[in-house]
């Protein structure tokens, strides 16, 4: 067992799924529809976590590279490519890095010393890599808030693990991506069915004004921080993302 975690239980871990830039920018081989709506909300949480000293565990894809830029047949989140970084914003100071490498070994002070921990996975699943089945399983909160992406793949999957092995779960299901919007409806069906409450970033952190994300730089997030520019929205102007407007969660 993990001694820190056993000892201390904390109220509130973030979990920070595969916020990568093959998956979030538009120059990314597998970019997600809504990455323009979600990145600026993802941006607000991390933030809201480091405000509030709420530790964060990431998880990241790898997938090693054949030679050729792809790995295995992935395209995305190649090992040494650029686009298997993660977004800046979601990146802490005070963080550690785990490879994929099938061991369970964990520092006994993990979470006394680093606020960010940074887990490598070579599949969608994450209890599929030892090393996260066993920290997600020992560690102790009293609920877990997830974002990322994708809602049909590893949130999904995240989610779903969490909730068999006897965790609160909390979803933020306007700062999820998703690439197959009937896919995303389902996959929120199932982790709300199993348990898991489904809310909106404003209700846990507040509302920001924030339209700017700072990364990405094709044209709909470019025009939108020209308009940002000229307008500054209110409290009413929230954004509508098809996940919201499918499950009524607004």
């Amino acid at each position: 067992m993990i001694r820190q975690l056993i000892r201390k239980r904390r109220k509130t871990v973030l979990v920070d799924i595969d916020t990568q830039r093959d998956l979030l920018l538009a120059e990314g081989s597998a970019c997600i529809r809504n990455h323009r709506r979600i990145l600026g909300r993802i941006r607000r949480v991390m933030a809201w976590a480091r405000m509030r000293d709420i530790p964060v565990i990431s998880t990241c894809e790898v997938h090693p590279n054949n030679g050729n830029g792809n790995g295995n047949g992935f395209t995305r989140c190649v090992d040494g490519t650029k686009g298997q970084k993660k977004v800046r914003y979601t990146v802490i100071s005070n963080r550690i890095t785990f490879s994929a490498d099938g061991n369970t070994d964990l520092p006994t002070d993990l979470l006394l010393r680093y606020h960010q921990i940074i887990l490598n996975k070579r599949c969608i699943d994450p209890f599929c890599e030892p090393r996260i089945e066993r920290l997600l399983s020992e560690i102790r909160a009293d609920e877990f808030i997830l974002i990322g992406a994708t809602v049909e793949g590893a949130v999904e999957a995240t989610a779903l693990g969490l909730l068999q092995r006897g965790k609160k779960v909390k979803v933020l299901v306007d700062a999820l991506g998703q690439h197959d919007n009937k896919e995303a409806r389902l996959a929120l069906r199932k982790m709300e069915a199993k348990g898991a409450k489904l809310i909106e970033t404003r209700k846990l952190v507040g509302i920001s004004h924030l339209r700017v994300v700072g990364l990405c730089k094709c044209e709909k997030c470019r025009g939108r921080s020209k308009k940002a520019a000229m307008k500054m929205p209110t409290a009413g102007e929230q954004e509508e993302s098809p996940i919201e407007a499918e499950t009524g969660h607004r």
